[in-house]
């Protein structure tokens, strides 16, 4: 069974074409924004995935972390 997951703000286009590639999961277009469509499973780790990247970006703004030489 496909569920759907609705993409935060501030998830960027980086970070999509990353989760569109690495997880199976599908990007759709509803009346209330974009959302992912896919197993539940594959969406955890899309939402672990989203949750750790966002958490270093907060870091990242709040100067507590350099930025990564690889990004």
């Amino acid at each position: 069974m496909l569920y759907e997951m609705r993409i935060p703000p501030g998830v960027t286009e980086r970070n999509m074409a990353e989760i569109i590639t690495n997880y199976e999961v599908d990007l759709a277009h509803t009346d209330h924004g974009p959302v992912l469509k896919g197993e539940m499973e594959e969406l955890e780790k899309v939402r672990e995935y989203v949750v750790k990247s966002l958490n270093e970006r907060i870091e990242l703004f709040e100067g507590r972390k350099k930025p990564s030489q690889t990004e």
